[in-house]
């Protein structure tokens, strides 16, 4: 079994169909995603919002914020992903400013209640890899712009294989 990491945002505003988590395997270790959430924090009005795992490749945003992940279990060592600003191999970023026309593979298309929020957790066979040395990251996004685009918190735990 692997090491397992959050990647997390809180409490941001978006742009609109954004990106909020890519998470890009660096050449030494696969991923293996576990969970991903997103909530918003605010609205008192019941709204459909859609949602997004999906892996790009190709273009990328390159206009992410650095997320360094956090360890879960805090004697393991440090990932071997780091935080980064444009997708590039061994690197995770959040909310993207502005989105590119990469390649998108959608993995799972849902949609939840703003006022519930939403969580992923997979069964066995639903997990999604993404292999070491891969040209494609995974991602979760708003494939459309969210009624609110304030008070956004979510996340993505990840495990290095």
């Amino acid at each position: 079994m692997g090491r397992a990491y959050s990647v997390t945002f809180d409490n941001v505003t978006v742009a609109g169909a954004t990106t909020l988590v890519l998470i890009r395997p660096g050449t030494t270790a696969s991923i293996k995603v576990i969970r991903a959430w997103v909530a918003q924090r605010a609205n008192a009005t019941s709204a459909q919002v859609g949602i997004h795992l999906f892996t790009q490749s190709a273009s990328l945003p390159t206009t992410l914020t650095s997320a360094t992940p956090a360890k879960l279990d805090l004697g393991s060592a440090t990932s071997l992903i780091t935080g980064g600003t444009s997708g590039t191999a061994g690197t995770c970023g959040l909310n993207a400013a502005t989105e590119v026309t990469g390649t998108r593979v959608v993995i799972l298309s849902d949609c939840f209640n703003a006022l519930n929020g939403w969580l992923w957790v997979p069964g066995p066979r639903d997990e999604i890899v993404v292999p070491a040395s891969s040209s494609s990251a995974f991602a979760m996004a708003f494939p459309a712009a969210p009624g609110t685009l304030t008070n956004w918190s979510g996340g993505v735990v990840f495990q290095e294989l």
